[in-house]
């Protein structure tokens, strides 16, 4: 297995680890899960690119760099769903239609290529998808920081208490108009691959 592919491989892995730590009960359980989805956002950077500079594109690559990506994602938003119903008091609430919309985006463009792969087209990402996938990183590093500081102690309160929850709201609500409006411009886009046929 290449360098690329085995980044990609760890990113399953990863997520597993970030689900145990966001749920765990042990010490800065909540500073470990930061740190393991920036480490596993890092990797989806790294792999694609490796793979296009070092012409290490695979099958292997193609099918599981974006699927590792989406079942991070939508994992780690909805564990924060989830964290939400645990404690009502969080200073910014995932709400579950909000990842209604971005697992419903994901299912539905992965749907869309595979009815284009089985028609022997390949659909190019589009700039906007990729503006979705960095402001859902943003976002969701922003939601974990703002579970985690306070475990930092006064430097922690001191230093993000007054910007984390702003940054974490408002990114959040810019990765839902994102995801919503890149999705619909993708369908939109490629609609003659599903309505030609009515």
């Amino acid at each position: 297995m290449n360098l690329p592919n085995q980044l990609t491989f760890s990113r399953f892995v990863l997520t597993v680890f970030f689900l145990v730590a966001v749920f765990g009960s042990f010490p800065f359980n909540d500073s470990v899960a930061l740190v393991i989805f920036i480490v596993a956002s890092i990797t989806d950077l790294l792999d694609g690119r490796i793979a296009r500079s070092r012409r290490l594109i695979t099958n292997f690559g193609i099918l599981m760099d974006p699927l590792a990506d989406k079942i991070l994602t939508c994992s780690a938003f909805i564990a924060l769903v989830e964290r939400g119903k645990m404690e009502p008091m969080v200073e910014v609430q995932v709400h579950a239609w909000m990842v209604v919309i971005i697992v419903a985006r994901e299912l539905a463009i992965t749907g869309l290529r595979l009815l284009a792969a089985s028609k022997n087209v390949v659909l190019a990402a589009e700039g906007y998808g990729k503006h979705k996938t960095i402001s859902q990183m943003i976002a969701l590093i922003a939601l974990l920081l703002l579970e985690s500081y306070k475990e930092w102690g006064t430097l922690g309160v001191n230093l993000f208490q007054a910007w984390v929850p702003w940054v974490a709201k408002f990114s959040l609500w810019i990765t839902v108009l994102l995801t919503l409006f890149s999705g619909g411009l993708y369908l939109w886009n490629n609609r003659k691959m599903f309505l030609d046929d009515m």
